[in-house]
């Protein structure tokens, strides 16, 4: 039989040909194959932090943005239908629905409410914007800024399912929570490629934040109770336990955070004193902004002035509501309020967060009225060196 010689360069030129030719089939069939390393097309931002921190005013900053679905706490319906469990048991259960809340999937919460539902069932449903607004209500529009009265006066009839339905018409799902009390339970939901989460841990003054729950000692005493595993005794926290468990879970997240953390959380992580926020607003906020992607409109920045520079600390009665204040005045209040006996007592407790989280302690009573003794340390000067702080 004949054999046919093809010449060498033939081969080569066909064999090159065939492989462009292959290449090019591959990169237009992979074009229509999902991507695993693509990052979803929502963000999403937890606001880490505990009760009485200025979460409330900070989950408000996000929350009257036109580009942010906003829900405040939404774990509270795990802990109102556990409460006989402790808060370690119950980080799984929070740690779902917090999931499923990001992926605007609100079937979960079928196991804590199995009525039929309208807004209005859900906590603290108005202190969101996007539920005060379309596609949730008709009343009001996206770059409205809305308050909680006027919400519930015009929106809480309309039915439940309009939460997942508005959820999913915005870029951006912040959730505000304070009943995570350990950063690595966080970890599954941030090396989930469903989600792009980030987390803003939110951190205040010990001292202040005992100043502010005392306010409202009876409306904290349940959580008090499954934060110290009491089986369902609601606590009133006269010793400071719930406060060292929450000074500890600061130290815990910082550190977890910050000292050799995983290759996950690199610009995913994001720490933020009250006392700073409220001494230059616009600065922290922009710096909070950009971490999450978002900017600051010229309505919001009208209206974070008007927060923050109102007269006085605010009533009693306003505990748990966003009203303009004078919020340095707010931060400051504990050094008249608290006597130094309380003082000393909240500094043995927490004085590995108080030194952690860059404040300073006072040694009398001298030094906690003295007002032009600054107790809020420079960030720069503590940055690299909180870590070599004893913790006892």
């Amino acid at each position: 039989m004949a054999r046919i010689r093809i010449p060498s360069t033939i081969v080569i030129i066909f064999v090159t040909v065939q492989t462009g030719f292959l290449l090019f089939m591959y990169a237009r069939y992979s074009s229509f194959m999902p991507q695993s390393e693509e990052k979803p097309s929502q963000i999403h931002i937890l606001i880490l932090s505990s009760w009485r921190s200025g979460s409330s005013f900070v989950g408000q900053l996000f929350s009257q943005h036109p580009s942010v679905f906003y829900l405040m706490e939404p774990a509270w319906h795990v802990w109102v239908t556990m409460y006989q469990n402790s808060a370690k048991v119950l980080h799984m259960a929070v740690r779902d629905l917090v999931r499923s809340v990001f992926l605007c999937d609100m079937s979960v919460f079928d196991a804590y409410m199995p009525w039929k539902r309208n807004l209005s069932d859900l906590f603290q449903w108005a202190a969101s914007r996007a539920l005060c607004s379309a596609p949730a209500c008709d009343s009001f529009q996206r770059t409205d800024i809305t308050s909680e009265l006027a919400c519930k006066t015009l929106c809480g009839r309309y039915p439940f399912s309009k939460v997942e339905e508005a959820c999913k018409t915005y870029s951006h799902v912040v959730i505000k929570e304070v009943r995570f009390f350990d950063l690595k339970v966080l970890y599954p939901l941030l090396t989930d490629p469903s989600l792009n989460l980030k987390i803003i841990h939110l951190v205040r003054d010990p001292r202040a934040v005992v100043k502010s729950r005392e306010q409202s000692v009876k409306a904290l005493a349940r959580d008090n109770g499954i934060v110290l595993s009491t089986n369902g005794t609601k606590v009133e926290d006269s010793k400071y336990k719930v406060m060292q468990e929450v000074c500890r879970s600061h130290v815990q997240i910082y550190e977890t955070a910050t000292l050799k953390p995983p290759n996950f959380l690199k610009d995913r992580y994001l720490m933020v004193r009250f006392e700073d926020l409220v001494r230059d607003p616009l600065s922290e906020i922009s710096e909070m902004y950009k971490f999450a992607d978002l900017s600051l409109t010229p309505r919001l920045k009208s209206w974070i002035y008007n927060i923050t520079h109102g007269q006085g600390p605010g009533k009693k009665k306003e505990a748990f509501k966003i009203t303009s204040r004078d919020a340095v005045s707010v931060s400051q209040a504990w050094r008249n309020v608290l006597s130094f006996q309380k003082v000393k007592k909240i500094q043995e407790v927490c004085k590995g967060a108080i030194n952690i989280l860059g404040y300073q302690l006072v040694d009398s009573e001298k030094e906690q009225r003295d007002l032009t003794l600054d107790l809020v340390l420079p960030r720069r000067q503590n940055q690299f060196s909180w870590s070599s702080f004893n913790l006892k």
